[in-house]
């Protein structure tokens, strides 16, 4: 039997199922189990005995009360740790026997907690003063028994007792670790005064040990009460944490500390508290720690983490990246040392939070240096990292004041590299390659990222282009796979076909000969070939940008490489082809034929002087010409809604011969003579044997089909020959037969001879008295009655069970009954048989849902009577998947039907009132789906629903209403649309944005949000003003309210704005509700009148916001959608796009494109650099040296002579005072807090120190900087314009300088690092380099050989 081991460590980082734990118990194990469920059985026995021990003293000493506390306390956090284990262990799979043991031991820990709770609490108050209250005790004795107080009363009492043990217990374990001696093997006398007499000086070990304890039981408390929190005093914690955060400390205890102090922060006050601790040198010393401290360093870093999330603050509202994030420089240069060390375990989640640092509050991240770190991660970096630095660089890109931060034309491109420098690379660089190729591909979908890519000319987008150009480049086909996913092309399934060379004639062609009429199960649902989108639109500005960056010229000189033509030539051939079907479709006519012009190819297959030249030309070409040519061809050509083929397309010759052959087979079975229907008879062999599997199917079938639709023949062969008899025999289920076969497909045609027996019966008179006399649908009734359970003893294998359905033929039941019901003889039947009846009751069945679902799917609905009534009952069942079923089959038949049906209708606004949420919103879709019909539109809003209750989901259903003269009339009656008026703005800006983002790939996005992009596919969502003014009374309505004047008065005042993200973001809401009025007739003259459009084009083309350029291009594209609207846009030097008809698709792009996607240069933002601190020089000609080298070790060229420096001045006793001092221990860390070294070499510099850090030395640190520190006047006297020559004073003196020094230290020798002043200079806090050759006026041999 599994042993259960109780641990009283539940809030340790142990096991994940907190302090209980189930493990097996073989023999080897007994001792160590019954040892550890020893453990706290001893621990609660000697606090019980502590308890009794200390009551009695109480008994006899009064002045004990500190101890008794504490040992109830201890106890109550023993049961506490035992009541969380065994919630935690009862979340998991459980024999019952171990169970039932659980549960008995969380029942006896909670009694335990109650009654220990109580006794504290009685001893808390057993001293106290008598109160009052006790009067209302008498009062009530005398007054009968009291009446209980609610629920909430009741729990506030419980949650107000739990706080305030919970804060007893925070504070007696603030105490015991206050009361703990900073270091270990103390005298007695050091200890406090209570424990001084009884307790023996702990070593090191110990006082971790203890120290752990404590802080574990506190982060408990805090973890269980959040409250606890914030009346606890968090600089006394952590004045009483610091201990354990010394070098003397484990590192054990070092985390448990990081982690205290990661739960006292719970708002920005409680992160200025911990920053006035001092607690900068402690996280930097251990992010500088190595590989085997990762304990701590996960814990520094959590903490570094929460400070971010919860102290982070606006520093200017509403602006972006000007936050203020309260890290100091010195915590934020080591931790981007950690972020830019390659085999760092913590390198990711650095690199992750220096992103979020860098959105908050970029300044910092420049001023620290971390900018140049995450463009290298960006550019070398894990490939699952890339997506999040690019959306981050994106957004710093889209706002001028945060993009200052980047230099113009080399930062970003960074991100190109791994395309750009791929030239010599191999095949090897093809993973690497791919993966860059992915995220350019995501930049380039964004406004940032186009627009930042077009600067300098297009020099960015000009060298991924020529990359094509290289013809001993491999891994061209990556480029142009990219350029395939920037432009949406998605090839057609016969792509491979064309890049392999093969012929195209054949393809296909068997597909469509096979089964004519019908398309393939695979195909998917076509699409209008005219429904242009937003992403159409942003397409058209790509091929613009790209072609004028030259992207058809270097597709030609891929083509030049080749004369017979290879795979990559036939894919570049492709993307040409593809490039040319998209212009034609989405550009203005005039700008596309400049580039269907092709002039290079066309030059070259007009060149006569050179045959390879004329060959390549013509090639590409032909090659393009039959690829468009079988694209026609071969593309579905259905129209979106319609199922109906073509007259005139390639198929319709077949299908008319097979309707004429079937016309004429019908007519010859009609007019059968008697000899050949006899012998037809016997050739089925029906009436020869009983064996199903000897009967002549396809005679069977033919008879069917012809004869016995002849109600003479079918008279003959029920009375004389007994023929349908013997037939319908087979399809009895009491017979066995039929129902017995196993469901295969072949065994399926025999269901469909069943219903076409009955369609034959049916068709006769004969056939009907036949059905109503025979035992068929007796039989079917009783089979269903097997069903019922109150109809007697229940049957071991009824016909119709479950088993039964899945795996015979007994589901075919349901589709002749739904044959029935096509005709009205065929309900009477039903009617007569009592199967309406059987369907009421089978809806009611709890578990058989596969009857309901074949019932609902096969009945015919297209009469009035029981079949509407059975449907109707099951969308209104008790079981949700059986309403939600029926509410997807009542969609189906409303998009099936021809014509607007009203019961249908009211059926699914039935369901509108659904209480699943899952229902409504299936009802909703289809609802409106089928109001894209004004027929059905119209018949819907004549019914009058009510939708307020529908919340978000019925939102498209009521802009749908208001698009209708009457919808409008009832929503303003209703109220709707003065309530709806005001809160479309920001809400619209974030729905449209945030999915072009997913539309483009952008975003990651989860399989649940794949419906959703299917809904919204790139097209304009509808808008409420949009809607409005569509109907002559919402125009009106606008009008009245005068809200496009306020529309227009906004955008001329803050067209321009740059700074407040709040302004930006109703800027953008005010454009799309601009352009969705302009987007109509009735709704164009409010931007006429205004005189809008030239406000909204000098935005699109001046802006700094990137971002509103882009919503000022989608708003013009909606103003095109209007003729009226296209042609104000014309005179404006912006061209729609028309179809072939002449009417404009709502697409606009500007003539001149570098003027809307060129973005002025920008200086480069200087980081202040006055929170520096500048430090006085040192004294000594030894301090001097130790600090040259640990300057030098910041530059790589040097780093290695300068460490063999500084191991050999460690060895040496003169520099040993220098390696123990304080001061210079603050000038090390104050170096490597101000300039960049990498990680090892910082946990090197701290390695040179023999200093322990603890809390005197950081004291003493303090005191360092206060007297080391220059004041602000000397600072701002050391920024004056430098001399002509200036001399390091730093710098060794000229005699130590031997000739074996290598000649790396005479490259910083002739750096220039401070000028010569008169008064005591600084030190600078760039690398301090030395010129040799100043030393008292007297030139060595180095300043003459210079």
């Amino acid at each position: 039997m599994p042993a259960l081991v109780l641990d009283n460590a539940a809030t340790s980082s142990g096991p994940s199922n907190g302090g209980l734990r189930v493990e097996s118990a073989p023999s080897a194990l007994q001792e160590s189990i019954l040892s550890s469920s020893s453990t706290v059985v001893n621990s609660a026995t000697s606090a019980d005995k502590l308890l009794e021990d200390s009551f009695s003293e109480s008994r006899s000493h009064g002045s004990v009360q500190q101890t008794q506390l504490q040992a109830l306390n201890s106890q109550l956090q023993v049961e506490y740790s035992i009541k969380e284990g065994a919630e935690k262990l009862l979340q998991m799979p459980l024999a019952d026997d171990l169970r039932m043991q659980v549960e008995s031991e969380l029942q006896m820990a909670r009694d335990k907690i109650d009654n220990i709770t109580q006794r504290i609490e009685t001893h808390s108050t057993r001293n106290a003063p008598r109160k009052r209250g006790d009067s209302d005790g008498l009062r009530r004795k005398f007054a009968g028994p009291q009446i209980n107080s609610s629920g909430k009363l009741k729990d506030a009492h419980e949650d107000r007792d739990n706080f305030h043990t919970a804060l007893q217990q925070a504070s007696s374990h603030i105490k015991t670790l206050i009361s703990l001696p900073r270091s270990g093997a103390l005298s007695p006398s050091n200890l406090p005064s209570t424990s001084s007499s009884s307790s023996p000086p702990m070593n090191d070990a110990e006082l971790n040990h203890s120290r752990i304890d404590a802080m574990k039981q506190l982060i408990g408390v805090l973890q269980r009460s959040l409250r606890v929190r914030y009346e606890i005093n968090v600089a006394e914690v952590i004045q009483a944490t610091l201990p354990s955060l010394s070098d003397r400390a484990s590192k054990q205890c070092r985390a448990t500390a990081y982690r205290l102090i990661r739960h006292l922060l719970v708002d920005h006050r409680s992160v200025e508290t911990v920053q006035e601790q001092n607690l900068d040198w402690y996280i930097v010393k251990s992010l500088s720690r190595d590989n085997k401290h990762s304990v701590e360093k996960e814990q520094v870093i959590k903490l570094i983490r929460a400070i971010v999330e919860v102290g982070s603050q606006k520093r200017l509202p509403n602006t972006a990246g000007a936050g203020t994030v309260p890290l100091s420089e010195p915590i934020m240069r080591a931790f981007i040392a950690v972020a830019e060390q390659l085999e760092d375990p913590f390198k990711s989640i650095c690199i992750q939070t220096l992103t979020e640092i860098l959105l908050i509050d970029v300044e910092l991240v420049a001023r620290a240096g971390g900018i140049r770190v995450l463009l290298h991660a960006l550019a070398e970096g894990p490939l699952e990292m890339a997506p999040l630095l690019a959306s981050a660089f994106l957004y710093i890109v889209d706002s001028p004041r945060t993009r200052a931060y980047l230099h113009p034309g080399t930062d970003l491109e960074m991100a190109l590299s791994g395309v750009t420098d791929a030239y010599g690379k191999g095949t090897d660089h093809a993973d690497r390659m791919r993966g860059t190729a992915k995220i350019i591909s995501s930049m380039l979908r964004t406004w940032s990222g186009l627009m930042y890519f077009c600067i300098h000319d297009k020099l960015a987008i000009r060298t991924l282009i020529d990359g094509l150009r290289i013809p001993s480049l491999e891994t061209r086909d990556i480029i142009l796979d990219m350029f395939f996913d920037v432009l949406n092309i998605k090839p057609p399934e016969w792509h491979q076909a064309f890049i392999a060379g093969r012929r195209l004639t054949m393809y296909r062609k068997s597909q469509q000969i096979t089964e004519p009429g019908k398309q393939p199960e695979s195909t998917p649902k076509p699409q209008a070939q005219d429904s242009l989108k937003l992403t159409d639109q942003y397409i058209a500005l790509l091929i613009l940008v790209f072609c004028k960056a030259g992207l058809i010229d270097a597709l030609t000189c891929m083509l030049e490489e080749s004369q017979i033509g290879s795979t990559l030539s036939r894919k570049a051939t492709l993307l040409m082809a593809e490039v040319l079907q998209t212009s034609n479709r989405v550009l203005p006519h005039s700008i596309a034929s400049g580039i269907q012009a092709l002039p290079q190819v066309f030059h070259l297959a007009a060149n006569y002087n050179l045959d390879e030249h004329r060959i390549v030309g013509t090639s590409a070409l032909s090659a393009i010409d039959s690829y468009n040519r079988h694209r026609t061809r071969l593309q579905p050509t259905t129209v979106k809604g319609t199922s109906r083929s073509r007259a005139n397309s390639v198929e319709e010759a077949v299908r008319r011969g097979q309707r004429h052959v079937e016309q004429a087979k019908l007519k010859l079975g009609m007019q059968m003579d008697d000899k050949a229907f006899q012998a037809s008879l016997l050739e089925s062999q029906v009436m020869v044997t009983k064996d199903h599997s000897k009967w002549n199917f396809d005679a069977l079938q033919e008879l069917l089909e012809g004869p016995l639709l002849n109600p003479k023949r079918m008279e003959e062969a029920i009375k004389v020959s007994r023929y349908v008899r013997r037939l319908i025999s087979f399809y009895h289920p009491f017979s066995h037969r039929f129902c017995d076969l196993p469901r295969s497909k072949l065994n399926d045609r025999w269901v469909r001879l069943g219903c076409q027996l009955l369609s034959a019966l049916m068709a006769s008179p004969d056939g009907i008295r036949f059905l109503g006399e025979d035992e068929l649908l007796n039989q079917i009734v009783k089979s269903f009655a097997q069903l019922d359970p109150f109809n007697g003893a229940p049957i071991s294998d009824p016909i119709f069970s479950k088993k039964r359905m899945q795996d015979t033929l007994t589901y075919g039941y349901f589709e002749m009954l739904g044959t029935l019901s096509k005709r009205k003889e065929g309900l009477e039947l039903l009617e007569k048989f009592k199967l309406f009846t059987a369907f009421y009751h089978l809806s009611e069945l709890r578990s058989r849902e596969d009857l309901i679902k074949g019932i609902i799917e096969n009945l015919d609905y297209s009469i009035d009577g029981h079949s509407r009534i059975v449907f109707s009952k099951a969308l209104t069942s008790s079981y949700k998947h059986i309403r939600l079923y029926a509410t997807n089959h009542l969609g189906q038949l409303i998009r099936a039907s021809t014509s607007a049906n009203a019961w249908t209708l009211r059926l699914l606004l039935t369901q509108l009132y659904d209480p699943s949420l899952e229902v409504q919103e299936v009802a909703v879709r289809f609802l409106e789906e089928a109001c894209e019909d004004p027929e059905v539109l119209q018949l819907v809003v004549e019914m009058h629903p009510t939708l307020d209750h529908l919340g978000e989901i019925g939102h498209p259903l009521l802009l749908k209403f208001m698009s209708t003269t009457l919808g409008f009339r009832y929503l303003y009656a209703a109220d709707y649309i003065n309530r709806e008026m005001d809160l479309w703005f920001h809400h619209y800006v974030v729905h449209i944005e945030v999915f072009l983002a997913k539309v483009f790939n952008f975003l990651p996005s989860s399989p649940d949000d794949d419906e959703d992009i299917m809904a919204f596919d790139g097209i304009v969502p509808p808008h409420f003003y949009g809607v409005m003014a569509k109907t002559d009374l919402g125009c009106q309505v606008l009008q009245d309210k005068g809200h496009f004047a306020e529309f227009a008065a906004f955008i001329r005042q803050h067209g321009l704005e740059s700074e407040d993200q709040d302004l930006i973001l109703k800027l953008k809401s005010v454009l799309w509700a601009v352009g969705n009025i302009g987007a109509t007739e009735r709704g164009l003259p409010f931007l006429e009148e205004e005189e809008i459009i030239p406000a909204i084009l000098e935005i699109a083309e001046q802006s700094l916001v990137l971002s509103v350029r882009g919503t000022c291009f989608f708003v013009l594209g909606l103003i095109s959608s209007t003729p009226q609207g296209a042609e104000i846009l014309d005179d404006y030097h912006w061209e729609a796009t028309l179809s072939p008809l002449g009417l404009p698709t709502g697409l606009c792009v500007p003539l001149d494109v570098d003027k809307f996607v060129s973005i002025p240069s920008w200086d480069v933002a200087s980081v202040p650099d006055s929170s520096r601190i500048r430090l006085k020089p040192p004294k000594t000609e030894e301090e001097i040296e130790v600090m040259t080298a640990i300057y030098n070790l910041a530059n790589t060229v040097i780093a290695n002579t300068a460490s063999r420096s500084l191991a050999r001045m460690k060895a040496r006793p003169e520099y040993r005072h220098v390696f123990s001092s304080p001061s210079m221990l603050y000038r090390a860390l104050h170096t490597i807090s101000s300039q960049r070294y990498r990680l090892p070499v910082r946990r090197y510099i701290l390695d040179l120190f023999n200093i322990e850090l603890d809390l005197d030395v950081v004291r003493t640190l303090a005191e360092c900087q206060s007297s080391l520190s220059l004041p602000p006047d000397a600072t701002q006297a050391q920024a004056a314009p430098p001399p002509a020559r200036v001399v390091s004073i730093v710098g060794r003196p000229g005699h130590h300088r031997k000739a074996s020094d290598s000649d790396e230290e005479s490259i910083m020798d002739e750096e220039v690092v401070s000028p010569v002043v008169e008064r005591q200079p600084t030190i600078s806090l760039r690398p301090v380099s030395r010129i040799i050759g100043f030393g008292g006026g007297k030139p060595n041999e180095s300043e003459s050989s210079s």
